[in-house]
């Protein structure tokens, strides 16, 4: 942590800056929210990264007590990296960071992100408003990684699942797909039939899922009236990056 550049200032946020602030660092908290990942998977999600930042920025987080890196439990059984305790109250920071940088005119919506980005814009995008009255379990297939989604009285539970739990749908798409989907760009009927979703299960419990979500206007566009938050006209899908 020697050789790093620092504020040399007495605020404490300044201090949370010299920590997380260089380049990559926090993208690398995003991707360890979900769980512990090896290596090559944080370069596989973390498009652009050169092995040599990814090492060095790991170094400083560890240093920083932010990351740690240990082995796995069978069946794993292999060294990954992971967020500390202290490094895991680092989620609610980001998932505001993402609900504000949503709502920036110049941020590009509906792009394409990765798999842990588009989950965890549900965590960031959940609307309690528009989750009363929805009860819903369901399995989301991301290009092959499985999550359970959980909504029930108005709260989300949104993780990694392995194994994969029982619930009453499976849907199995790619992260953009779902984004559309989920954030009012896309129906479910075109999807299926376009044969970019695949559905299993009751229908209606993913239906209420993607109906949990809601994303803030651009600042300067004005409030959203009911009719804007029901049926966005144009794409309006989060992204964490």
């Amino acid at each position: 942590m020697g050789t790093k550049r620092s504020y040399g200032d007495g605020c404490a946020a300044a201090h949370a800056l010299d920590l997380i602030g260089e380049r990559w660092a926090l993208l690398i908290v995003r991707e360890l929210l979900l769980g512990p990942k090896r290596f090559t998977d944080l370069r596989a999600g973390l498009k652009g990264i050169s092995a040599n930042v990814l090492s060095q920025r790991l170094t400083e987080l560890e240093a920083a007590l932010v990351v740690t890196r240990r082995r796995q439990p069978p069946p794993a059984a292999v060294m990954a990296y992971e967020l500390t305790a202290w490094g895991r109250e680092l989620e609610p920071i980001l998932l505001q960071l993402l609900h504000w940088g949503v709502r920036s005119p110049a941020f590009t919506r509906g792009s394409p992100l990765n798999t842990d980005s588009m989950v965890l814009s549900f965590r960031a995008l959940f609307d309690p408003k528009a989750a009363a009255g929805r009860d819903a379990c369901v399995t989301l297939v991301l290009d092959g990684q499985p999550f359970t989604a959980r909504v029930h009285a108005g709260t989300l539970d949104v993780r990694r699942a392995q194994p994969v739990a029982q619930t009453s749908a499976s849907l199995r798409t790619d992260p953009t797909t779902l984004l559309h989907l989920a954030y009012g760009a896309a129906s479910l009927d075109a999807a299926l039939g376009e044969g970019r979703a695949a559905l299993a299960g009751e229908r209606r419990a993913v239906e209420n899922f993607l109906g949990c979500f809601s994303v803030p206007r651009p600042v300067g566009a004005g409030e959203p009236g009911p009719a804007d938050a029901a049926a966005p006209a144009e794409p309006t899908a989060a992204q964490a990056h």
